[in-house]
């Protein structure tokens, strides 16, 4: 008799659904993109420095270049976009050129949209983003060749779902050598961290113990041993009570008992993440992607903003 019962998948219903319809809707209104505040200071304020002043602010730069990634329009398509549009709106603002895209697109300071908060519980993890190489069927058909480049992309999200971090390297960095630079974005006293197992190092439990984080749920390596014994004149060790806990209940007792199960959350996100962008970038260039690849951050906690779903599990 096979001990291991097959459990069926809980079915979820959405029951704010017109709301969220609406917010649906919205994320495709280029009211929403292109705010009265950023025509209103579309163009450079005049800085009184010798030299050829700017025609456009960086509200102009990095809305133009938010266009650009919610639609995945080349630079040049970009341009025809917006002049376009302003031409039937009848709005008498220039719009930057491809050129002058890609130029400022290099030094635009992408800062992350977030509600402000005093305490909160962050949940991190990465994923890939292509920038260059062979499709997926061609690597399935042939293998994967030499012409193949990646960035990564580190996210911290709350309880909520809004991301509160966000970092961009390339391919070959590690995952727990960029927490203490994502934490560092975060001003609200943080009550609980959250990652899988690759973050298990002593880094990164040293980084939460300078931010005083009560709570760490990483789960440690199955090889793993105590790093803090109890003869020692020292409290505890994180890693350690996690262990323990581990041994004595098991490790699926204790996903379930920690909370580690929240984790889902930030792989909902980076779902979300290549869904709505793609799994491919539109720059290649490292600035540009850095830029390109923030907006999106940002972008996503805009949709956050105008609305998600609330769902519900059935019984069935």
């Amino acid at each position: 008799m096979n001990k291991h019962k097959n459990k069926q998948k809980k079915i979820y219903r959405i029951k704010n659904w017109a709301a969220y319809n609406e917010a649906l809707k919205q994320r495709g209104s280029l009211n929403v993109w292109i705010s009265e505040k950023a025509l209103a200071h579309w163009q450079a304020t005049p800085t009184g420095v010798p030299g050829t002043p700017r025609t456009y602010a960086d509200t102009a730069i990095e809305t133009a270049l938010t266009i650009r990634k919610l639609f995945r329009l080349p630079l040049r398509q970009t341009e025809g976009f917006l002049q376009s549009l302003f031409g039937r709106l009848r709005l008498m603002l220039p719009v930057p050129d491809y050129t002058t895209l890609s130029r400022r697109g290099r030094f635009l300071l992408v800062k992350l949209s977030k509600r402000k908060k005093e305490i909160t519980d962050i949940v991190i993890d990465s994923s890939g983003v292509k920038v260059y190489g062979e499709g997926e069927w061609k690597v399935k058909k042939h293998g994967a060749g030499k012409r193949r480049k990646w960035k990564k992309i580190h996210i911290g999200i709350d309880a909520d779902g809004e991301i509160r971090l966000g970092e961009v390297t390339d391919e070959t960095t590690g995952d727990s050598s960029v927490v203490k630079s994502l934490l560092n974005q975060e001003t609200a006293r943080i009550n609980s961290l959250t990652t899988d197992g690759a973050y298990d190092t002593t880094n990164v439990y040293t980084t939460c113990e300078q931010r005083e984080i009560p709570r760490v749920i990483i789960p440690p390596r199955k090889d793993a041993v105590i790093w803090r014994h109890g003869n020692q004149a020292r409290p505890p060790h994180p890693r350690d009570e996690n262990l323990r806990a581990i041994r004595k209940a098991g490790r699926s007792v204790w996903k379930r008992e920690s909370g580690y199960h929240h984790r889902s959350l930030i792989e909902n996100t980076m779902f979300r993440f290549k869904t709505i962008f793609g799994e491919r970038a539109l720059s290649r260039e490292d600035s540009r992607l850095q830029t390109e690849l923030k907006l999106a951050f940002s972008m996503l906690n805009r949709m956050f903003e105008l609305g998600m779903p609330e769902s519900y599990a059935v019984a069935v």
